[in-house]
């Protein structure tokens, strides 16, 4: 079974949205393992379906180690993003980890992304749901 990582801070709407949509897609096929840079965006995530959750550096660090995916908004991968929520520690363990990523290209940094087509955000969950996750990992 694969193991898909929902990495998501301060209230966790975004990561929630994404397992609500996972869980929709893939059920039980996959392990939807909800990752908060805090308990109240870990707490949001497990009730939207999260097979298991944990919060904090060291949940995260040690996690996305065994991951077969990992989701979540862009900025899980920058330091210091999310008002301080995502630490260096987290966003290095994200990048290096040896799992595909997909990010959502939204991000409340002073950060513009270039060649990025605004869209809302259901719009950005659907597609990568159903079509690029899909592309990532032919096997799911």
């Amino acid at each position: 079974m694969k193991r898909f990582c929902v990495i998501d801070g301060q209230g966790g709407g975004i990561g929630a949205a994404l397992i609500k949509h996972l869980k929709e897609i893939y059920g039980e096929h996959v392990e939807l393992i909800a990752l908060g840079t805090n308990a109240i965006a870990t707490a949001q995530m497990l009730k939207a379906g999260a097979n298991r959750g944990a919060s904090g550096e060291n949940a995260i660090v040690q996690t996305v180690r065994t991951a077969d995916l990992i989701v979540g908004p862009i900025a899980i991968t920058w330091a210091n993003a999310m008002l301080g929520e995502v630490t260096s520690g987290m966003a290095a363990a994200i990048t290096s980890s040896p799992a595909p990523k997909v990010l959502l290209p939204l991000t409340q940094e002073s950060v513009v992304l270039v060649g990025v087509v605004l869209e809302p955000l259901p719009h950005l969950i659907q597609r990568m749901v159903k079509e690029i996750i899909k592309e990532v990992l032919p096997d799911v």
